[in-house]
């Protein structure tokens, strides 16, 4: 049956969905690593009410789907490493980085057995890890760091629980793999960390990353520059209240608080003023701009990366620093 509406009923109609478009939060991905976790943090104690930011948290258990959800236009914005986001913007995608989140300090590491004491140890030996993962970069940058080569070991191919599993299971002598897994691998005494990302400082952020469409909006760019302004709250929180941080955090993902506790010193958190300096000051070796041609280099190297990227063009400091400009009176 066809229904006939007065042109009053269709001008409220278009008014009613015109407003809820115009209400619409900013849609954002976030998937498990403690740095993006904690925007479950900034919500839970009202951070992003507090500054006005009608963010919807949309929960990724698989990581890569996030990363397509964005360059498809069905997020806002995504919660995704350096390195993931330079496929994209080689093919085309508006993304631009609009926060530093945290870098990884500690939290990715190359584990060994206690049998092997240096890296002349690994020369031939098989090191399980994902693939073309960050593991994988982590690996090349340890062996670059101490005069080998890929060439120099053997990678088998497996997902990060798997290669742990399979390390603890005696069947490996060498791992690349991140928390959980690392500190499982060192609470059961079977092994020792030889290279960790504390030793690359700057080669692993993790971003909030943004379409550009999405900041052209000036109502959504409102929205942004408020989450920022709420992502430095969260910071100082987690600092101040660490224990408090991670019951919040461990929920989200289904584990105990105090485990849970145990990844956030392997963190690096990203207040006001690393920020500035991540996303600011190109000259500096630590800067997503300084430290891209060599992420490049190996999403290359691996056929991962088509194209060239314009790192400065991808990065967007102009949110960062209006905070900056006006910092919250609190």
């Amino acid at each position: 049956m066809f229904h006939r509406l007065s042109h009053a009923v269709l001008l409220a109609v278009a008014f009613l969905f015109t407003t809820a478009v115009e209400a619409a939060p900013v849609r954002v991905g976030v998937s498990d690593w403690p740095g993006w976790v904690a925007w479950y943090v900034a919500k839970e104690k009202g951070l992003f009410k507090k500054y006005d930011a009608d963010v919807e948290l949309v929960w990724f258990p698989n990581y890569t789907d996030s990363i397509q959800a964005l360059s498809a236009g069905q997020l806002d914005a995504n919660s995704q490493t350096w390195g993931d986001t330079l496929a994209p913007l080689a093919a085309g995608v508006p993304l631009k980085i609009i926060l530093a989140n945290d870098n990884s300090a500690g939290n990715d590491a190359l584990m060994v057995a206690p049998s092997i004491t240096g890296f002349a140890d690994l020369k031939g030996k098989s090191i399980a890890l994902e693939q073309y993962s960050v593991s994988h970069f982590v690996l090349a940058t340890a062996l670059a760091h101490n005069g080998m080569t890929p060439a120099d070991v053997q990678v088998v191919n497996l997902a990060a629980g798997d290669a742990a599993a399979a390390f603890l299971g005696g069947r490996v002598p060498a791992v690349v793999v991140w928390n959980p897994w690392v500190n499982q691998i060192q609470s059961s005494g079977k092994g020792k960390a030889l290279f960790t990302s504390k030793d690359m400082p700057g080669l692993i952020p993790d971003l909030l990353v943004a379409r550009g469409p999405a900041l052209a909006d000036a109502t959504k760019r409102a929205i942004f520059v408020g989450m920022v302004r709420a992502w430095y709250d969260t910071v100082a929180f987690i600092g101040a209240h660490p224990r408090e941080a991670a019951v919040i955090m461990a929920k989200v993902v289904g584990l105990p608080p105090e485990e849970y506790a145990t990844y956030l010193p392997g963190t690096r958190f990203f207040g006001a003023q690393e920020n500035l300096i991540a996303l600011g000051e190109p000259q500096r070796p630590e800067s997503l701009v300084g430290v891209g041609p060599t992420i490049a280099a190996f999403l290359t190297e691996n056929k991962l990366l088509e194209g060239k990227v314009d790192f400065a063009a991808a990065v967007d400091a102009s949110l960062v620093r209006e905070v900056a400009a006006k910092p919250s009176a609190d």
